[in-house]
């Protein structure tokens, strides 16, 4: 059998490193930049999760990275789907990935260098929900046909929200059913987990995430980036006309979203029904226009500073989330804080970013990528 080659869409490392610099880098100086400037309280309120119900800009960058996870697996094992049969390898290197994106997961959000197995959480962090989606889509994708694949998204889809109608429909933050199933799950070792100083714990009322009953909804959502890769891969009718099934897509997804949320609210932190189609559907529409714009009208020129976190974004995301940098630009500008006032933070949020990109910049020039 000829070696396929693998497709590249360069649509789609933009809007992955558009989505890391959202989060990254311009994320945090606007966040300074209002904090100083006592700037606009709508624009400080779409940098930051929304409390519980409602969805602003900050929402998408999770739901876009778990969905871009989908729409590279049409792409990356298209020769399972074309007459390749799947071997121990295979197999092999889905339970890796699985293991390196949670180990990333525990290295950021998991606590495991705090070396106390007391304070470790073992799932609690965005890495490790596309682990989850990754897999469990790639398994279907390469075994069942796309008929097929749709029944199980929609299984997926209708599991978790049969769990809360059958609860009675509700969403309180802190007794909902995706809420008692992680903490009689997880228990001590949940996110959010307060230790007394009798050495008993509590769960904070201010943690209101959940992973374990949201994994379906994680799934749902890597699917629909599955389903949005094979509409990408699908026969070549044209360009244009895979962009227009792409916003019908897109805006049939809000549109059900909205609709749904009559009945069950946006509500991120616990990944509601809702919420997974409003957000899939943004995903969509987003994907549909950097595809528009560039592969189709060609614009493919000066975006090599977004692959910049696009070709890396593990990497990316882990050094962002791991690693402080501010020691270096506190340490070489300490002088401006009498000058500067308010704006010195911004100053050292700007040299903190900055120290990020020049390092994703050499990893670049050096063509040295974080695969998992």
């Amino acid at each position: 059998m000829a070696e396929i080659k693998k497709e590249r869409l360069l649509s789609l490392d933009v809007l992955r490193g558009a989505d890391l610099f959202f989060l990254l880098i311009l994320g945090p100086v606007l966040r300074a930049v209002v904090k100083a400037a006592e700037g606009p309280l709508w624009l400080g309120e779409q940098l930051q999760h929304v409390k519980w119900e409602g969805f602003v800009a900050w929402d998408i960058i999770m739901p876009l990275f778990l969905f871009m996870s989908g729409i590279t697996i049409p792409f990356s094992l298209a020769k399972y789907r074309q007459g390749l049969t799947p071997d121990k390898g295979f197999y092999l290197k889905l339970l890796r990935r699985l293991f390196l994106l949670f180990l990333l997961g525990w290295l950021v959000q998991g606590n495991l260098l705090e070396f106390q197995w007391k304070l470790f959480h073992p799932y609690a962090n965005t890495l490790q929900a596309i682990a989850v989606g990754y897999v469990v889509t790639a398994l279907f994708f390469v075994h069942c046909r796309p008929r097929t694949q749709i029944l199980w998204c929609a299984g997926f889809f209708a599991a978790y929200l049969l769990a809360f109608v059958l609860t009675g429909m509700n969403t309180n933050p802190q007794d909902n059913v995706a809420m008692w199933v992680d903490k009689a799950v997880l228990g001590a070792h949940r996110d959010g987990v307060r230790f007394l100083e009798d050495g008993s714990w509590v769960f904070r009322k201010s943690y209101q995430y959940t992973w374990i009953l949201s994994s379906l909804n994680f799934i749902v959502t890597v699917f629909l980036g599955c389903f949005t890769g094979q509409l990408l891969r699908g026969p070549k009718e044209g360009k244009l006309s895979i962009t227009s099934r792409l916003l019908v897509f897109g805006a049939a997804l809000v549109a059900a979203g909205l609709l749904l949320s009559l009945y069950f609210p946006i509500i991120k932190k616990i990944w509601s029904s809702s919420m997974t189609l409003y957000s899939g559907g943004i995903c969509v529409l987003l994907m549909a226009l950097f595809y528009f714009w560039i592969d189709v009208r060609g614009h493919k020129h000066h975006w090599d500073w977004l692959r910049i976190f696009g070709m890396n974004s593990i990497a990316a995301y882990t050094l962002g989330e791991l690693v402080d940098f501010s020691s270096i630009p506190k340490s070489l500008f300490f002088g401006f804080s009498q000058c500067l006032g308010p704006w010195y933070d911004v100053l050292l949020v700007c040299g903190e970013v900055g120290v990020l990109f020049l390092i994703l910049y050499a990893l670049y020039k050096l063509n040295v990528f974080l695969k998992v």
